[in-house]
């Protein structure tokens, strides 16, 4: 806007060309860039020569399209729906866009009280596929959670599948994301998520390049993913097909210098092949939760907690100890002489060790010789068929 609260001309400009140029059109952002939007705007509403990078059949249907723009009442159309234009150059404006080069957005349509530069900041994007599996879809609701209560944005495409289960683990854990629709944002899409996109335009934000009562395409929906790339500080993908557009979104992180991102799933299962060919040729890093996400995309120190199995009892036991108490036999008595042999030791160790163990439960005796405890045996085993062999005990020793 202008000092007189007016839209000024090279606003007007981007307005007119988003319902001109397809999103993530090149030639038109080269366009853009090198003779300004208000420019632009002129050559298609002129009778003056084509622009470079065209065929005839081609600008011929751009001025066709140009004829019917009419950015005054796009605007009016948007106000009304409680959704701002912003554009490059705007304070709201995400700098990360920019990354986009000549494909970056000629201006995203925004619907939502946040500042969609300061949420891009500090952003996830959780992306996989529509018709995800039960596992799928509690990854990408659990994933989403915990990034959102460790302060996180979580950007999706709020699709069905992943892609709703992200939006409604971020809201669940009443935290914040965004949809980054392929159509216009007054009318959401699809149509059975119409409720849940309301509800994020409420608490968070729904933004699109598409102008006011546009329609979604095949092609739109794949162009819409390099800005849910580009706005975000890293993309995880939970289930993706070899096909998959979230494969898409993936690679289109990467070539941004984005973090890249897999959940793994089944082997048998389909849908994680996609997941498996980026993780298999190290064009994405393994996440299992939140925490491993932070630790990629995050800031330094934010580290994921060390991976370790259950502490046993046995774990607590000094080397020596431990090295006695598995030299016993699993189902009978022996000597200390022959527990020392076992062990490595001499035997005043083992019998100093062997008493040791017995004041903790251990070990008991059976005259001259030491036998493991019924209790020792049963909490190592975890209910294990007595007959197999223990952690404390060898194979064949009966």
């Amino acid at each position: 806007m202008n000092s007189t609260g007016e839209p000024d001309q090279v606003r007007l400009a981007r307005v007119f060309l988003t319902r001109v140029i397809e999103p993530g059109d090149e030639v038109g952002g080269r366009w853009v860039r090198e003779w300004g939007a208000v420019a632009v705007v002129r050559g298609l509403s002129g009778d003056g020569e084509a622009l470079p990078g065209v065929s005839a059949k081609r600008w011929e249907g751009l001025r066709a399209r140009a004829g019917r723009a009419e950015p005054e009442r796009d605007l009016e159309a948007a106000a009304a729906a409680g959704v701002r234009f912003v554009c490059p150059g705007d304070v709201e404006w995400p700098g990360t866009l920019d990354d986009l080069g000549d494909a970056r957005p000629l201006g995203l349509w925004v619907r939502g009280l946040p500042s969609l530069r300061m949420w891009a900041l500090r952003s996830v994007a959780v992306v996989g596929a529509r018709a995800c599996t039960e596992y799928g879809a509690h990854m990408a609701a659990t994933l989403a959670a915990g990034l959102a209560e460790r302060g996180w944005v979580v950007v999706s495409g709020g699709a069905y599948g992943v892609d709703g289960a992200a939006h409604r683990g971020a809201l669940g854990a009443g935290g914040a994301t965004v949809a980054v629709l392929a159509c216009g944002v007054d009318r959401p899409y699809p149509s059975g998520h119409t409720g849940l996109i309301n509800r994020i335009a409420e608490q968070g934000l729904v933004v699109g390049e598409l102008p006011p009562g546009e329609h979604p395409t095949p092609s739109r929906f794949i162009l819409r993913n390099r800005v849910i790339a580009a706005l975000t500080r890293g993309t995880v993908v939970v289930e993706a097909a070899y096909r998959s557009g979230s494969l898409v979104t993936a690679r289109a992180a990467q070539r941004l210098g984005r973090h890249t991102m897999g959940v793994p799933g089944p082997a048998t299962s389909g849908l994680s092949a996609g997941v498996h060919e980026l993780l298999r040729g190290e064009e994405a890093a393994l996440v299992t939760d939140a925490s491993e996400v932070v630790e990629l995309v995050g800031d330094m120190g934010e580290l994921a907690p060390e991976r370790r199995g259950p502490v046993l009892p046995r774990d607590l036991l000094e080397p020596g100890a431990r090295r006695v108490l598995a030299a016993l036999p699993g189902r009978r008595a022996a000597e200390a002489a022959e527990i020392a042999r076992e062990a490595g030791t001499a035997p005043d160790d083992a019998i100093a060790r062997l008493y040791e163990l017995r004041a903790l439960g251990y070990v008991e005796r059976h005259g001259d010789g030491w036998k493991l405890t019924r209790q020792a045996m049963v909490s190592v085993r975890g209910g294990r068929h007595p007959g197999r062999p223990s952690e404390f005990g060898r194979p064949g020793d009966d």
